[in-house]
């Protein structure tokens, strides 16, 4: 592979690492910041009923901490995975959006993030571009 080809390797799978990370953070920051939304959103789309501030406290740092940890691109079979499987558990709890689209158009921004994510797991060890890990 060439110099130039490999370095646009490089800046598109940090640039697809950071901006999946940024869209990851928001989900668990809004379990932080805005437990009873975070609430609504388990028992509608995952039919878990009762989640509570304290455990949504806890659900957000740890999913926030190992999402800080994909975004320097570190352990990244573990970090990598975890983004995936989470955002896939996600896309996929959706599935009924998706079958009134013009209705539900936000939602299909989650099928490409999915197709990035699939990406960046898939090429991780070339994913080298500002990662702490090897």
């Amino acid at each position: 592979m060439s110099s130039l080809v490999r370095n646009k390797l490089q800046l598109s799978l940090f640039l697809l690492r950071a901006s999946v990370f940024v869209v990851m953070a928001m989900w668990s920051l809004d379990k932080i910041l805005v437990p009873d939304h975070a609430a609504a959103v388990f028992e509608n789309f995952y039919f878990i009923a009762g989640m509570g501030a304290g455990l949504l406290l806890v659900l957000g740092f740890v999913q926030l901490a190992i999402e800080v940890a994909f975004l320097l691109g570190l352990w990244k079979f573990w970090t990598y995975g975890f983004v995936l499987v989470t955002h896939a558990i996600s896309t996929l709890s959706s599935w009924q959006q998706y079958l009134d689209p013009f209705n539900n158009m936000l939602f299909l921004a989650a099928i490409p993030m999915l197709a990035a994510c699939i990406a960046l797991f898939v090429l991780r060890e070339e994913d080298r571009m500002l990662a702490l890990g090897s």
